[in-house]
């Protein structure tokens, strides 16, 4: 199941997360920076996957974000090729259709859909929507 998942520009600040499982505010920042800095500070040739605490941190640095998924192993480069289809450079002007994605992909910290039509449908009707 995954616990959360996180996106981080290389300065290590937060631009996405969304959690899957209740974590107190207070302990989300220490979280989050103390996640962030065990990825950032690994080497490129070190393989991708961290044990940290109680958590297997999966991670994946995609041009200036790192992508940070929580007890998770094959979603991670699925989401990305789904942005990389819908967006074309910039993703960061446009959190809200990042979340409806992620939503579509992940819900209650299950995997429930990976084909990347069906998961940009929704987005896809509502741009309809807003051209027509």
């Amino acid at each position: 199941m995954i616990k959360f998942v996180l996106m981080v520009n290389q300065q290590g600040q937060t631009r996405l997360s969304r959690y899957y499982e209740p974590v107190e505010l207070s302990r989300r920042a220490a979280l989050e920076a103390a996640a962030v800095r065990c990825c950032l500070s690994r080497n490129k040739d070190q393989c991708s996957f961290v044990e940290y605490k109680d958590f297997r941190l999966v991670y994946r640095q995609y041009a200036l974000s790192v992508f940070l998924l929580i007890f998770m192993f094959n979603i991670k480069s699925n989401f990305v090729e789904v942005l990389d289809k819908y967006f074309s450079r910039v993703i960061m002007f446009n959190l809200d259709s990042v979340h409806v994605i992620l939503d579509e992909m992940i819900q209650n910290g299950h995997i429930v859909e990976t084909n990347k039509s069906r998961v940009l449908a929704p987005l896809t009707a509502i741009n309809k929507m807003v051209d027509g």
